[in-house]
C-alpha cells in the first residue's frame, strides 16, 4: 500500500475563483469547498493519515467582505453540528487552533461542544485552523516559554501545550495554484514535503490525493543527513582465476 503522509496539512485556496469561474457568488464557493472538505476527512481517515490540519481561515482573511467572513464563519458552525454524529462514528478527533477572542460566541460554543464530545477519538486527530496566524502563533511560544524558563528555542508542544504549535508536518498540500504558505504551520512544516495543485480546492478529489500520496511515498526524507550507503556484496572470483 502506498505510503500516506503521517501529519498532512492542507491549504484549501481556490473557493472564490473556482465560482467566479463559473459566474456564480463567491460564497457558492465556500459552501461546495465545505463539501469537499469532508470528502477529503473521509479519504484521508480510510487512508491511514493520523493527523489532518486545515487551513480554513487565517489571521489576514479578516481583510475580506464583512458578509463573506460571516459567511465563513456561520457556515463552520453549521457544518460542526451536522457532522458531529460522523466525525464521532468514525472516530475522528476535531480541535480548533487559532485565536477565538475575535470570533462570534455562537462558533465558539460550537467549537467547544465538538471538541469535548470527539476528544477521545482515535483514529485520526483532524484539526481546523480559523483565525490563525503561524507567526502569531511562534511568538505566543517563546513569549510562554521565556515565562517557564525553558528558553527561546524550545516551543515543544508537549511543554506548551496551548501555543498552537503542532507535531512536525510531513506534508503540506495547497491547491488553487498559488505557490506559497501564507503563514501557516511555518514552525511544523521546517521539514515538511510540499505539493501543490493547480486545481482549486472545490474540484479537488480523491484521484488528485492519490497522486499526491503516490509522489510523497517516493520521496527521500533525509533531514539534511545524508543517504545511506548501499551494501555492496564482495566481489567474487572469476572461476578461471580460482585456486585449484
Amino acid at each position: 500500500m502506498t505510503r500516506v503522509p503521517q501529519h498532512l496539512a492542507l491549504i484549501m485556496d481556490g473557493n472564490g475563483r473556482w465560482a467566479t469561474g463559473k459566474g456564480r457568488p463567491r460564497w457558492m464557493g465556500h459552501a461546495r469547498g465545505a463539501h469537499t472538505a469532508r470528502e477529503v476527512v473521509s479519504y484521508c481517515a480510510q487512508r491511514g493519515v493520523e493527523q489532518l490540519t486545515l487551513y480554513a481561515f487565517s489571521s489576514d482573511n479578516w481583510k475580506r467582505p464583512a458578509d463573506e467572513v460571516g459567511f465563513l464563519f456561520d457556515l463552520f458552525a453549521s457544518h460542526l453540528e451536522r457532522q458531529l454524529d460522523k466525525l464521532l462514528k468514525h472516530g475522528i478527533r476535531l480541535s480548533v487552533i487559532g485565536r477565538r477572542d475575535r470570533l462570534p460566541r455562537g462558533l465558539c460554543d460550537a467549537i467547544e461542544a465538538t471538541e469535548a464530545r470527539t476528544a477521545h477519538g482515535q483514529r485520526m486527530h483532524l484539526r481546523v485552523a480559523v483565525d490563525y496566524s503561524s507567526r502569531t502563533a511562534m511568538q505566543e511560544a517563546f513569549t510562554m516559554g521565556e515565562g517557564r524558563g525553558e528558553g527561546r528555542s524550545d516551543v515543544r508542544s508537549d511543554v506548551l501545550p496551548n501555543a498552537n504549535i503542532l507535531p512536525p508536518v510531513d506534508l503540506v498540500l495547497r491547491t488553487g495554484g498559488e505557490r506559497r504558505l501564507s503563514d501557516f504551520l511555518l514552525w511544523e512544516s521546517a521539514y515538511a514535503e510540499l505539493a501543490f495543485l493547480d486545481v482549486n480546492f472545490p474540484d479537488l478529489s480523491t484521484a488528485d490525493l492519490d497522486a499526491v500520496f503516490a509522489d510523497y511515498a517516493k520521496r527521500e526524507r533525509r533531514y539534511g543527513a545524508v543517504p545511506a550507503p548501499a551494501e555492496v556484496s564482495a566481489p567474487t572470483t572469476p572461476a578461471i582465476l580460482a585456486p585449484r
